[in-house]
């Protein structure tokens, strides 16, 4: 019995196609847990869209994973890093010169630029010494930030480094960009003809159809409560009659692990306030439903499992049923993906 995540594959597919007609050229992107889908299968469909290229997180992944094209590794090449097992159809990215130098011999090489994003990548100044060091420079890529709250202009942006790259240099054949929407896309490609601009895509493209996808937790085991009982770890007490549902998806998997959010606005800040507050007197959600119902979650998750509360108003599952569950997919581990 199992957490698992069924997928509606005719559904899913056909969202895929719809972004890569939006996004001509774009990149898939696998690495992590695969978007709670696994990157050997998202490398079996990115083989079937056919962009040629799919891109990954790690040299380890580059490693890992099974696809035909060419592969594309997001994390900046480090000095020193180990490399071996790489494929030799593997680009890497460089964000700084030293590891530009460094790179071993015959490496395909992505310039990083320092964006807003300001996490890593090579100074406009840098720019005219890449001609100097290192492998030649198949293109540039450019990761932006997500939100701008001042009002910048996403293009602006990339037109400023496209212009600072060809004032070093010739224009660049390549440039891969995040985060861009298409319709900007159509303005850089209008105003730098060119250069070829991909998308590297994968919340999109992977998780943009919410209703392809549905996780289901199953029932373990159903026990019946009085207000006051002793249960769990920790032996707390039962608020009212009900039912304890043991159901499969605990830590291990990333049930009940939440990762820090950055609250635009008061309404949000205020139920990040509710939510506080109710913890501090053990009342926290669980992700589970059953019946139309939110449940609670009647102790912390345990590794494998959850246990939550239902109230008596509510009638029980039985043990093999399934309880829907809303997830975040990049944290989450299935036992099993089922395709339908």
């Amino acid at each position: 019995m199992t957490l698992s995540l069924y997928v509606d594959t005719a559904r899913w597919r056909a969202h895929q196609q719809a972004v890569l007609a939006e996004f001509p050229g774009l990149v898939p992107v696998a690495k992590g847990n695969g978007y709670g889908l696994g990157n050997a299968r998202l490398a079996e469909e990115a083989a079937l869209l056919g962009t040629g290229i799919l891109a990954v997180g790690t040299a380890q992944e580059a490693a890992s994973v099974s696809f035909p094209g060419e592969l594309l590794v997001l994390t900046p090449y480090r000095v020193g890093e180990e490399t071996a097992g790489v494929p030799e159809r593997t680009v890497r990215t460089v964000a700084h010169l030293d590891a530009l130098r460094a790179v071993p011999p015959g490496t395909r090489v992505v310039v990083e630029c320092m964006t807003g994003m300001r996490r890593h990548g090579i100074a406009r100044t840098d720019l005219p010494k890449l001609p100097l060091v290192g492998p030649v420079v198949e293109g540039f890529a450019l990761h932006l930030p997500l939100d701008r709250p001042d009002g910048s202009d996403p293009v602006a942006e990339v037109a400023d480094w496209m212009r600072a790259i060809s004032a070093a240099g010739p224009p660049p054949a390549t440039v891969y960009l995040s985060h861009l929407g298409s319709a900007d896309l159509a303005r850089l490609s209008g105003t730098f003809p060119d250069t070829v601009f991909r998308s590297r895509i994968g919340t999109r493209l992977w998780l943009g159809d919410v209703g392809a996808l549905h996780a289901a937790a199953t029932v373990l085991d159903v026990t019946p409560v009085a207000k006051g009982d002793r249960y769990g770890y920790r032996q707390h007490k039962a608020p009212s009659d009900g039912h304890l549902l043991v159901v499969t998806g605990g830590t291990a998997h990333g049930v009940g692990l939440e990762a820090p959010k950055y609250l635009h606005g008061m309404l949000p800040r205020a139920k990040g306030l509710a939510r506080a507050g109710l913890a501090t007197v053990n009342r926290t959600l669980s992700p589970y439903a059953w019946d139309g119902r939110q449940l609670w979650f009647a102790e912390p998750p345990h590794m494998q499992v959850s246990i939550l509360f239902l109230p008596c108003d509510v009638k029980p599952p039985v043990i093999g049923d399934e309880l829907s569950l809303i997830v975040r997919h990049t944290t989450t581990h299935f036992d099993r993906v089922v395709y339908r």
